[in-house]
């Protein structure tokens, strides 16, 4: 008997060699797409571990700067400071996150006088500097929103005065965004650009971070749900991202990313506009940890998250592994 005619379309053609596959591939991931969140502190030990986050170190401003030539080499083309604050120094009014001396400031300004070519961005938000832990002044219990605004302005300039390149407001602060740009274009800074947290999502995936930042013990448990998005929530990020864009916001991020996909696409296809993930500390945990314990191919499934947020419509990703993601690319 003859045997039964095949469809003409085979699917499985164009997987058949590996440089087909690449040639058809329709999400492509380069180091151009990655940005390195790194936390510094203020010691002269070159690297902390932090045990939360496996692979992940604080590091001193000097190891830092040698660190980012790494990532600059690799082509790398943002990384993302965040600082480690002497318990001290920490206070209900935040009054050292508009130190211009303080840790953050310092060490941006210690990577731009050595490298070239790469920018810098800095969160703008007090938890790692208020006694509480949380990212806005409180008062009577309540996060106060305008009061906020005035620190994070303050604060905002200082990293901009240091040589920061991007100001990424993540407080979720109403009206932060206008606050800021205004700020900044009065002071000269026209050229900075803010990465607005435009759908930051009160979520319990950032509990790594918080250890990294030492933050966790000051906020003693306390919500965020009063300034942080319902996960529940998907129209309401819509929103915040319009307001972030009309209050001139240049670029847009989603955090946490690999939970919100859907916020991801539906704000890139709504807006057009630069749109970032983050794959946030307890993401990135997750997947180390499955990695070390055997469960997984930890290479393999890093690859599969990274490309999922292309796949969404990311322009590119935070990432606690874009080191050694870029380092495997560029191999």
């Amino acid at each position: 008997m003859p045997k039964p005619r095949f469809p003409t379309t085979r699917m499985r053609r164009n997987r058949y060699d590996e440089w087909t596959r690449r040639l058809v591939a329709e999400s492509q991931l380069t180091a151009n797409d990655l940005i390195w969140p790194v936390f510094v502190h203020n010691g002269h030990e070159p690297k902390i571990d932090i045990p939360s986050l496996p692979g992940v170190s604080r590091l001193s401003i000097s190891q830092l700067v040698t660190e980012v030539g790494r990532a600059k080499s690799f082509g790398i083309p943002l990384v993302a400071v965040f600082p480690v604050i002497d318990p001290v120094l920490k206070t209900d009014e935040a009054e050292e996150a508009y130190n211009a001396d303080n840790l953050i400031c310092r060490a941006v300004a210690a990577i731009k006088e050595t490298h070239q070519g790469i920018g810098v961005m800095c969160d703008v938000a007090l938890d790692p500097f208020t006694s509480h832990g949380h990212d806005g002044l409180l008062r009577d219990g309540y996060i106060v929103n305008d009061d906020t605004l005035e620190v994070l302005c303050k604060q905002a300039i200082v990293q901009a005065r240091s040589g920061c390149d991007v100001i990424a407001p993540s407080d979720m602060m109403d009206g932060r965004v206008g606050a800021i740009r205004a700020a900044l274009d009065a002071e000269g800074f026209e050229n900075i650009r803010i990465m607005s947290y435009a759908a930051k999502y009160a979520s319990g995936l950032y509990s790594p971070f918080r250890d990294a930042v030492g933050s966790a013990s000051n906020l003693n448990g306390a919500s965020k749900n009063t300034y942080q998005m319902d996960p529940a929530n998907s129209d309401e990020a819509l929103r915040e991202a319009a307001l972030d864009i009309e209050e001139g916001a240049d670029m847009l991020m989603v955090k946490p990313g690999l939970f919100y996909l859907d916020i991801l696409q539906r704000i890139k296809k709504k807006f057009a506009m630069p749109t970032f993930a983050y794959q946030v500390s307890g993401e990135y945990a997750m997947l180390k940890l499955a990695s070390q314990q055997g469960l997984v191919d930890g290479e393999q499934v890093l690859r599969e998250a990274l490309l999922s947020f292309k796949r969404a419509g990311a322009n590119g990703i935070l990432t606690y592994a874009a080191l050694d993601a870029a380092e495997k690319l560029a191999g």
